[in-house]
């Protein structure tokens, strides 16, 4: 099989091609899906309703590292299921912001602190059902399983009550470290999740989504990938109904609700999360709010990776800066 340069050199072996055949210019021509009538409505209805939820947050353990104090701790999810976390506070000096960082599909194994400012506290929940913390708490942790358990009813898909837990992580976190504006760093399965959540919660001055997952379903029921979203395309061939389903869960669609600055980065060539996924994500971002970097491949290693990962982590950075800036001024 031949693949576009440099593709064709990198993964010289892959079964098929990560691009899909999309160029940049056709994946930001790639339209998000619009918002099936109660939309908005079923999602800010849903926000509601977790105000009533108390997070609970109780500290189970806690253990220094390099200015900063690491803590396991446990909350409840928006049905009460109780989850477990790590909170990051520093030691000091009083935190300025709130980070809520989610993680890739599979969970998390520690914090990772690339992204976030050494004067942040910081909340790094991990989804229910998920490893290493959570595993089979809340839903099953098998990937099909996992990805598939409450379609058939919105109020118990999984893939909503985890976008929905994320605001009792970010109670949590304010709990825990005060009254703070909050930022989203979110990647993959994380990332699809912000984008479902985040625009919805009016704590948030930014965001980050690495290659965000959940974004338009048309695009992803049609494109056979090695993530998550091939046991969603295989399940929608059996079931077809299952297509309707997913709307309310589509991430391009809640993107178009976003009010606050959100970097993206995305993939030219993935074959976990097929890039026109991806970018419909980004394409629904109104363009005065959006920060977009491309990045030549996604889940794959690839010659320069780390150099991309460098700069990309410090772009981050630097737009947490920027949307905490302009949530300061927008205040004044």
């Amino acid at each position: 099989m031949t693949f576009p340069a440099p593709y064709d050199l990198w993964f010289s072996d892959a079964a098929f091609d990560g691009s899909y055949g999309f160029t940049l210019d056709t994946l930001r021509a790639v339209a998000p899906v619009p918002p099936a009538p109660g939309f908005a409505d079923r999602w800010r209805g849903w926000r509601e309703s977790a105000r009533s939820t108390d997070a609970v947050p109780r500290i189970l353990s806690s253990s220094d590292r390099a200015g900063r104090r690491v803590s396991l701790i446990e909350l409840s999810g928006v049905d009460g299921v109780r989850l477990r976390a790590w909170y990051v506070e520093p030691l000091a000096e009083a935190p300025r912001v709130g980070v809520v960082h989610s993680h890739g599909y599979g969970g998390r194994e520690r914090v990772d602190l690339s992204r976030v400012p050494r004067d942040a506290a910081a909340i790094f929940p991990v989804a229910r059902g998920l490893g290493a913390l959570n595993v089979d708490v809340g839903a099953p942790e098998e990937r099909e399983a996992h990805v598939l358990t409450g379609l058939s009813d919105p109020d118990a898909y999984v893939i909503g009550l985890c976008a929905r837990d994320l605001w009792l992580a970010g109670d949590a976190l304010r709990e825990l470290a005060g009254d703070l504006p909050l930022y989203f760093v979110g990647e993959s399965f994380g990332g699809g999740l912000g984008a479902l959540a985040v625009p919805w919660d009016d704590r948030y001055v930014g965001a980050t989504l690495v290659v965000p997952t959940f974004g338009q379903y048309d695009e992803r029921l049609a494109a056979p990938c090695l993530g998550s979203g091939e046991h969603q395309r295989r399940h929608v061939q059996r079931h077809p109904e299952a297509r309707e389903q997913l709307r309310l869960f589509d991430a391009s669609t809640s993107a178009l609700f976003f009010r606050i600055p959100v970097r993206i980065e995305a993939a030219l060539w993935d074959q976990y999360v097929p890039p026109p996924g991806q970018f419909s994500i980004a394409n629904a971002v109104p363009a005065e709010l959006l920060e977009l970097q491309v990045l030549p491949a996604g889940h794959a290693e690839y010659p320069g990776l780390g150099r991309v990962i460098v700069d990309a982590r410090r772009a981050g950075r630097e737009h947490l800066e920027r949307s905490l800036t302009a949530a300061a001024e927008a205040r004044d």
